[in-house]
This record gives structure tokens, C-alpha cells and sequence, in this order.
């Protein structure tokens, strides 16, 4: 039986090849995404049977089980949905644009920018009694501005008669730090109150997620997600280098500028509503490369969905193990990124 299934559609002009093996494996995936969700939600406090779960995701359950489920943890958990799949879907295409294993949103400074102009919208915005005479809804156009900002300035100073990938990782490492040391200061000329919580943040949390965060969130991450899958073909062409690329057509440049925009439009949005989360644009693509092999038409699905995963169950960890307390999703993502990011650099040292 042949592994592959091509399909032509409107008069030819589209074309594409389907990898059973790994549409197989994104729907287990898929399968497994949706089971995490539901018994994310109903372990904390109160605790629901799955099943029971499912119910009041149809209208069912006590009144009791629909107040915990939709109101308390339902948002705060699609919001580490989406933002899980928006960093993974990031850090994959800025992997297969820069072909560097070692690439992610968080190392090259895109989710610096973006935490540092959050940072300086709460800040800045703060009244005396600290409340916030802005909408909050303003608060992804600051993310996304500094993110923006960052990924602009990254391509400015790594511009040479092009944009070299290794110029563009090294760059993006020393801007990394210049938003990282932009981000204490305003926190220390901020408000006392505002440091503490943007502190908290910084290190990657969903805790306080509403509906209103969901509504703004889900349509700004599923549209540029779906965006970023109709491009799979311009980061399979850019993982050929770049005389290849020149070769069979393509427009390196001009790609590489559109690939950095995508992914500075996902980290904005995914920073604003859950803040720093780190290394997740750097793990779940090489988790999915592994399952589904290099070709970004399956990577990508891929990624987003283990993305999801790792944050969904970062998040639960966080607020079940350690109760009272609530530790930030951030954290468990460092604590299993850090020692990954030390063993692809040992892993690569000789390349």
C-alpha cells in the first residue's frame, strides 16, 4: 500500500501529498489534545468526573459542575490551548526558516518584546489606585507591537545583501537580553503592585483567564494558525539553504520577511493573554519531528498540538500539585526546556 495519497484541486492549481503514517499520527494527537483538555478540567478543588465533563460541555451536569467547569477553569485552560499551539506553531517556522534546531520565539527575543511592551502597558497605563483606565482588550496590540518592534529589528541588523540565518540567531540572542534588561526597569519604575504581578507574568501564566480573554484570543490564534499551514511549502523550500531555494523559485527574502511576521504575530497574541511562557516554541517541534518526520505539512499540526499539551498540562500541574499555591505554567515549561535547550547544544556542538 502506498504511504502517499496525491490530491490536485481546483483545476490543478493546488497540489499537495498526504503522508498517511502521519496523518495517523496528528489525529491520535488531536485525539489525545481533547482528552487532556477534558480531564485537565475536571481535576482542582473539585473534582468531576471526565465524563461529567463532557456533559456540561453539552449543556448537562449540576448547576454547581457548570459554574466550576465553565466558569472558573474552561477559559484559563483554552487559553493555554492556544497558546501552547501559537508558540509550537512559532517556533516551528522560525526552526525551518532560520535551519536552526536551536530557534525558538523565546531565544531570538520576539517573546521578550512582546512581555516588555506588556509590561510597560501595565505600567504605564496604571492608575493610583491600580486599576487600568484602558481596555484590556488593548493589551495584544501592545504585545503584538513589541513583539512586532523586536522581530523588525532582529531583520534590520542581521540584513546584509540578505538575511543570513546565523546572523539572524545571534542578534536575536543579544536583543533577547537588551528586552529582558528593558523589562526589570519598567517594572522597577512602575508600581510596587504592578512589579509583583508582572513578575508573575513574565515567568508564563493563564490564571485569571475569562471568556472575554477566549473571544479575543481564539480568532486572532485559529486564523493565523490556518494562515501558517497554507505556508508549509515556502519552510519546506527554505530548509533546502538558500542557492537551493534560489534554484526551484523560490523568493527567499520576501519569504523569510512574511515566515518572521507570522511568527511574531503568534507570539503577540499568545504573550499577551498568557505571558512568558518559555521553550515550548523550542521543544514541541522537535517532539513532532520525531513523530512525523521533517516535512512541515505534518510538522505543524504536529507541533501546535503537543504545544497545547505541554502548556495544558504545565497549567495543571501548577494549580493542583503544590495547592494552596498556584505555580505558573512558566515555570514546569522551563524546568523541562532549560536541561532540552543544554542537550540540543551538546547535540549539535559538532555542526
Amino acid at each position: 500500500m502506498n504511504r502517499f495519497i496525491g490530491k490536485r484541486l481546483f483545476k490543478d492549481r493546488l497540489s499537495f501529498l498526504i503522508d498517511l503514517s502521519a496523518l495517523k499520527k496528528v489525529v491520535i494527537l488531536g485525539v489525545l489534545t481533547l482528552l487532556v483538555l477534558v480531564v485537565s478540567t475536571g481535576i482542582g478543588d473539585m473534582k468531576i468526573a471526565p465524563w461529567n465533563v463532557a456533559s456540561v460541555f453539552f449543556g448537562g451536569g449540576t448547576g454547581l459542575e457548570q459554574l466550576v467547569v465553565k466558569t472558573f477553569r474552561l477559559p484559563r485552560i483554552i487559553i493555554a490551548l492556544l497558546a501552547g499551539m501559537a508558540l509550537a506553531v512559532a517556533g516551528g517556522i522560525l526552526q525551518g526558516m532560520i535551519r536552526n534546531p536551536l530557534a525558538s520565539p523565546d531565544i531570538i527575543g520576539i517573546t521578550g518584546g512582546a512581555g516588555a511592551a506588556v509590561v510597560a502597558f501595565l505600567t504605564l497605563f496604571s492608575n493610583e489606585d491600580g486599576t487600568l483606565p484602558v481596555s484590556i482588550q488593548w493589551m495584544p496590540v501592545a504585545a503584538f507591537s513589541g513583539a512586532a518592534v523586536v522581530a523588525f529589528l532582529v531583520y534590520f541588523l542581521a540584513w546584509r545583501k540578505g538575511v543570513s540565518p546565523v546572523r539572524l540567531v545571534l542578534i536575536g540572542i543579544g536583543i533577547s537580553a537588551l528586552t529582558q534588561a528593558v523589562t526589570t526597569l519598567l517594572m522597577i519604575m512602575g508600581p510596587i503592585y504592578r512589579a509583583s504581578q508582572a513578575n508573575i507574568w513574565i515567568t508564563g501564566t493563564v490564571n485569571g483567564s475569562d471568556w472575554q480573554d477566549v473571544a479575543i484570543l481564539l480568532p486572532w490564534s485559529i486564523v493565523f494558525i490556518l494562515i501558517s499551514f497554507l505556508l508549509v511549502r515556502q519552510l519546506n523550500i527554505q530548509e533546502l539553504g538558500e542557492e537551493l531555494a534560489k534554484g526551484v523559485g523560490g523568493h527567499v527574502q520576501r519569504q523569510r520577511f512574511f515566515l518572521l511576521l507570522m511568527a511574531t504575530v503568534l507570539v503577540g497574541g499568545a504573550v499577551s493573554f498568557a505571558g512568558g511562557i518559555g521553550f515550548v516554541g523550542l521543544m514541541a517541534p522537535h517532539m513532532a519531528r520525531r513523530m512525523v518526520g521533517s516535512s512541515y505539512g505534518a510538522l505543524l499540526p504536529a507541533s501546535a498540538l503537543i504545544g497545547g499539551i505541554l502548556v495544558m498540562l504545565a497549567d495543571l500541574i501548577g494549580r493542583t500539585l503544590f495547592l494552596p499555591l498556584e505555580v505558573p505554567a512558566g515555570v514546569f515549561t522551563a524546568a523541562i526546556g532549560a536541561p532540552y535547550f543544554i542537550y540540543l547544544l551538546f547535540k549539535t556542538r559538532n555542526s
